[in-house]
């Protein structure tokens, strides 16, 4: 999603920024952060991130990370815990997916008073950069079951 704004000064322009709804709570931030805090999650979600809406199969994401199905299954399910991945069943296959919408939120909340010493311009930039290569899409009906792992 995208939030345009329109500030006197030319401050900020109408354009992609982060979509921040302003519901992030640090509690639900420290959890997903604390997720992120261990190298083969940190790997696997950034696979996943570069993977786009199609997500992958967990078979190429332990081929990815190089982490055994023994402890694959136990990251997923941390990540999928904390929101910031979503899993969902095609056939015998379950397909994991970055949460763009999660992640936005998350760097927005963590972001949220950069312009206390940055010049708004290049915060817009940043929101600009996000939107434009993460932007979630609208969810098929076979992607909105979504199961947390296997």
């Amino acid at each position: 999603m995208t939030k345009a704004r329109d500030l006197e000064g030319g401050v900020l322009t109408r354009g992609n920024h982060f979509y921040y709804s302003g519901n992030m709570k640090t509690p639900n931030a420290v959890r997903q952060l604390g997720a992120l805090a261990q190298e083969t999650r940190l790997s696997i979600f950034r696979a996943l991130v570069q993977a786009g809406a199609t997500g992958l199969p967990a078979g190429s994401i332990a081929q990815l990370v190089g982490a055994p199905a023994s402890t694959l299954s136990f990251h997923l399910k941390e990540l999928a815990s904390s929101g910031l991945v979503r899993a969902r069943q095609e056939g015998r296959f379950i397909y994991y997916t970055a949460d763009y919408a999660v992640m936005s939120e998350l760097i927005s909340f963590l972001t949220e008073k950069c312009c206390q010493g940055m010049p708004a311009p290049q915060v817009a930039r940043i929101g600009k950069a996000v939107a434009a290569c993460c932007a979630p899409q609208p969810a098929s009906p076979a992607t909105r079951k979504t199961r947390s792992v296997a």
